[in-house]
């Protein structure tokens, strides 16, 4: 009977084992799986923006590329599903959070203010290998 009783403990705790490790691995399967979207949508395209659809700051950097005649790749994380998870795997990845997060060529640029200045120092141009003839103040 005591033999049966430690055998059912042993059962349940391996049970009990076996659970989290299944739960830990579903974890870090769901975060690679948005950084490994994070990585592909970088690198198939040549400038990618992950931006809110309401955000002003997102507008202002999209305002950038219209200003350069280029048309960004631009994910839109309020209307996925899977939004807030990409935003964690950003916060892993680039220690930041917030949106947007531009990218040209695989570079990471950083937010709005950091897109501007970028813009206004020629910088953005030169990544993207573009005249700055008509560079206008945004």
């Amino acid at each position: 009977m005591a033999a049966t009783m430690s055998m059912r403990k042993m059962l349940t705790v391996s049970a009990a084992m076996v659970c989290a490790v299944a739960v830990a691995s579903l974890y870090g399967a769901s975060a690679s799986t948005e950084t490994r979207f994070i990585k592909n949508t970088i690198a198939s395209h040549q400038i990618v923006i992950f931006s809110k659809s309401y955000c002003p700051y997102c507008r202002r950097a999209k305002a950038v590329f219209k200003e350069l005649n280029k048309v960004p790749y631009v994910v839109e994380l309020d209307q996925r599903e899977d939004g807030s998870e990409i935003q964690d795997a950003f916060m892993a990845l680039i220690g930041r959070r917030t949106v947007p997060q531009v990218f040209v060529n695989g570079k990471h640029i950083g937010g709005s203010d950091d897109t501007i200045e970028a813009y206004e120092s020629g910088k953005l141009s030169k990544l993207l290998g573009i005249n700055e003839e008509h560079k206008a103040d945004l």
